[in-house]
């Protein structure tokens, strides 16, 4: 089947403490997003790369494209209030009966090995939502007081989240609820299945000035 992907950027920058919205920030001498269409443009040329930005960061990301000489093929379109409504108008432009991903506009290090995962498992199960294991002790708040749980019981979710094209595009006919905190919410609230498949644990998402450390981090140690 064909592949694509909706790359989703809506970040501001607040927990950065920035001016320069989080993914244009600059990792290892490119900016953040650049990095992250990279990883998909390496795992497959021809995919299909959707990129969803707000409408007063257009002007800037072409200007960006223009000063890195960034030529990777892509298509922009305005994103919407929530990630959801971004994530919709992204779907509108598809190309239908295919592999969509959705990924974060922050998560650089996604490797080949996660991404060929995705996409197998999704082709053959319809989902695949990458996962990390749990590493640190767990407690769940109850009221005033907490109690330890069994971490084994649970998994960090990434990005890119992958489904087929037609099980997506009815996931998001359903009306917007807050409970929609990514993609697999949206499909599993219209009755699909979802199939958990091993990420790997450098595709962080980078959110705050210690995160970009730690990609900086990263970068040196490949």
């Amino acid at each position: 089947m064909k592949t694509e992907v909706i790359i989703v950027a809506g970040g501001k920058g607040k927990r950065m403490n920035s001016v320069i919205p989080k993914q244009f920030l600059v990792l290892g001498g490119k900016p953040i997003l650049m990095r992250t269409i990279e990883c998909f443009y390496h795992y497959d040329s021809s995919i299909h790369i959707i990129l969803v930005l707000p409408q007063n960061q257009l002007d800037y990301w072409a200007n960006l494209c223009a000063d890195y000489k960034f030529e990777i093929p892509h298509e922009v379109v305005v994103g919407g209030a929530e990630r959801f409504f971004s994530v919709k108008n992204g779907l509108r432009h598809i190309w239908g009966n295919s592999l969509v991903a959705v990924h974060d506009g922050v998560r650089p290090f996604v490797s080949t090995d996660t991404l060929a995962r995705c996409f197998a498992a999704a082709e053959k199960q319809g989902t695949a939502v990458p996962y990390g294991d749990i590493t640190e002790s767990l407690r769940k708040i109850d009221g005033q007081s907490s109690r330890t749980v069994n971490r084994n019981l649970y998994k960090s979710i990434q990005t890119p989240q992958v489904f087929q094209s037609e099980l997506l595009l009815k996931a998001y006919e359903q009306e917007f609820l807050p409970a929609f905190t990514d993609d697999a919410s949206v499909v599993e609230a219209a009755g699909g299945a979802i199939t958990l498949v091993p990420g790997n644990p450098e595709n962080i998402k980078i959110t705050s000035f210690f995160d970009l450390l730690v990609g900086e981090a990263l970068l040196k140690s490949k």
